[in-house]
């Protein structure tokens, strides 16, 4: 949806992974061609419909995740969590994050009350991760005047640093950034990625408005590393349970977690900066404008 990266990761030893990314790379073009004008023109209108494409979206990792940590789906964690996050999704929309907050800590101790044995702490780390994908977008969105630029400031920074981590990675190669969670990526990948994603965030900064050139280099400095940090860790987690993909939601892009990955980190990242410098009033302003 919001992570428009052309590949996944595969795991290490797997059998022609490479011709396997090359395949799916013009149906993940195409899926990327009909989600991000969709995402977009969501994001623009604002409101309950973008409330509620994030609120789906949320539930759907959660999804993903239950079913990851559990072996298979849970139901009644399942039902836990989707209930809290669906909770919280109203809240966040109404402009009440406090109440959305308190309705996701309901929703982590249900689920780990019904959890399977062992999995506990896993079923909390995926509320948490759930919840950020939520309460991250709804929060930067709900600022009037800067709301629609940070988003579109993180769709930027996300998608370019995905597309040219892909590109630099294939172009240079050279050393593995962390060959054991992620063997086909690079530090190529990552410095071009990074690279991208200044380009791109300070195209949508000028266009915004926002004045402090230097400011504005170091938030998409720090939003790229926690976006690939995102990733990297998404990655780990699918190790750890042995799978290649989160899901197989999206057409040539496995899950929402494999696509959401790197965006949702890069969001809550993106509201705790805008939530410090600008306050409850103006989360987006303070993302924005230094």
């Amino acid at each position: 949806m919001a992570d428009s990266a052309p590949v996944p990761d595969a795991p290490s030893g797997t059998p022609n992974s490479s011709a396997k990314k090359r395949s799916d790379l013009p149906m993940r073009v195409v899926s990327s061609l009909v989600l991000v004008p969709l995402v977009i023109g969501i994001t623009y209108l604002g409101g309950w419909p973008f409330a509620l494409l994030w609120g789906i979206a949320a539930i759907g990792i959660w999804a993903e995740w239950s079913s990851l940590v559990s072996g298979g789906p849970h139901r009644p964690a399942l039902l836990a969590g989707g209930l809290a996050l669906a909770a919280a999704t109203v809240f966040a929309a109404l402009g009440q994050p406090d109440h959305a907050l308190i309705a996701l800590a309901l929703g982590i101790v249900a689920a780990i009350a019904v959890a399977k044995p062992g999995r506990r702490a896993w079923t909390a780390a995926g509320m948490v991760y759930a919840g950020a994908a939520l309460l991250g977008p709804i929060v930067l969105r709900q600022d009037a005047a800067f709301g629609f630029v940070a988003l579109l400031l993180l769709y930027a920074v996300v998608w370019a640093t995905d597309i040219g981590g892909y590109f630099g990675g294939r172009t240079f190669g050279g050393p593995k950034l962390w060959r054991r969670i992620s063997p086909n990526k690079t530090w190529s990948g990552a410095l071009s990625g990074t690279a991208a994603a200044i380009v791109a965030g300070l195209a949508v900064s000028h266009y915004g408005g926002a004045p402090r050139l230097p400011a504005m280099v170091a938030i998409i400095l720090v939003l790229s590393i926690v976006s690939q940090a995102g990733d990297l860790f998404e990655s780990a987690v699918k190790r750890r349970f042995d799978a290649k993909d989160s899901g197989h939601i999206l057409p040539g892009h496995g899950g929402l977690m494999d696509r959401l990955d790197g965006f949702l980190v890069a969001a809550a990242m993106a509201a705790l900066i805008g939530l410090a410098h600008g306050g409850l009033a103006a989360p987006a302003r303070g993302l924005m404008v230094w």
